[in-house]
């Protein structure tokens, strides 16, 4: 018997895989819907649909992979989507020059590779269309502008119960119920504004990175990033290239490290050293490659790193190390001048990480 074959067999004595007819769950679910309907409390609640298969909520990237691979097996799924297009938040918070941080084929979703034309790092356009392609090939078809508001799983039917209601009103609601929910929203879905000391009086322009999109309005101006991450470090590169006067505020200590290493992606190597190495000498030979390639950071006084190594810290914490892409020339020939502390805003304009 194959192993395939096996664990199917496996599964049909086990009660956590046994299935149960639909028909059950939909009486169910028209009971939920009848009582609800005399409840005052949620008398907004229009309708409470059944979904036979799971309720996907976000259709990024990883929303799409899922929705995908279940397809794969024959199993539907419905994916919810608080936007209008897919992979939102590529398409309308990123800026112009974005591209994957990370080599194509560590960034692919199952089934389906990039075209074979595709650079290492493709483009944000081009990753967009992967995407887009990915979804038709498997005839994915989110239902868009749909926020879920709450999702609870119900102790008594057994069931989980995803309200939504129409993304930016706060019109009636639709509840869908599924045996299953998956939750792919994405850990940079929603933007974090600091709290600065005279920002609410600043007359210039303030604006978050995920809606900024091109250096060109800032040309000739002084522009201040809040935040050194991948986001902070690449708009300020943009910035430069468009003849603006980027300052950057690096509030905490952090790893820079060059995009590639030793002829390959510095994520690559790392993944490569990994399977034979714990991770602590991992981070001491990256950070060793680093210093030769960019020099002791915090001897040139520039930027300091953390007690702890880039991929320890970004396993603890979920701090990502930056993979610079030309950022760190700028700041080393003083075309970007560095603060590490901030106390208000009086005369620059902001852009805030």
């Amino acid at each position: 018997m194959d192993p395939w074959s096996e664990c199917e067999g496996k599964k049909a004595h086990d009660p956590i895989f046994q299935t149960y007819p639909s028909q059950n769950y939909r009486q169910l679910v028209d009971g939920l819907c009848k009582e609800r309907s005399t409840n005052a409390v949620v008398a907004r609640i229009g309708r409470c649909i059944w979904v036979p298969g799971p309720i996907i909520v976000g259709a990024g990237p990883s929303g799409l992979a899922v929705s995908a691979c279940l397809k794969e097996k024959n199993v539907d799924s419905l994916v919810l989507e608080r936007s209008n297009c897919i992979a939102s938040l590529w398409q309308l918070k990123t800026y112009d020059r974005l591209s994957l941080h990370l080599p194509r084929q560590f960034c692919e979703l199952p089934l389906m590779p990039f075209p074979a034309n595709y650079p290492i790092y493709p483009s944000k356009q081009q990753f967009v269309a992967y995407l887009e392609s990915y979804a038709a090939r498997f005839g994915i078809c989110p239902t868009y502008n749909r926020t879920v508001v709450s999702a609870e799983y119900d102790e008594q039917l057994l069931l989980w119960r995803a309200r939504t209601r129409a993304t930016g009103t706060m019109g009636e609601e639709i509840e869908y119920v599924s045996r299953w929910l998956v939750v792919a929203t994405g850990e940079n879905a929603e933007a974090v504004m600091p709290e600065i000391d005279g920002l609410e009086d600043f007359k210039g322009t303030v604006m978050h990175t995920s809606s900024y999109k091109s250096g060109s309005a800032f040309a000739g101006k002084r522009v201040l990033v809040v935040g050194s991450g991948n986001s902070g470090m690449e708009v300020c590169l943009d910035l430069c290239n468009h003849n603006a006067q980027p300052y950057i505020v690096v509030r905490d200590a952090v790893h820079i490290l060059p995009r590639e290493m030793l002829g390959q992606s510095t994520f690559g190597l790392s993944m490569w050293l990994l399977k034979w190495l714990p991770v602590h000498v991992v981070d001491r030979i990256l950070l060793l490659i680093a210093r030769t390639m960019l020099g002791d950071t915090a001897q040139l006084g520039l930027i300091k790193r953390p007690t702890m190594g880039p991929l320890e810290l970004k396993s603890l914490s979920g701090k990502t190390p930056v993979l610079d892409v030309g950022t760190f020339a700028k700041i080393k020939c003083g075309d970007i001048k560095v603060f590490f502390t901030m106390t208000e805003v009086q005369s620059m304009k902001m852009i805030a990480q």
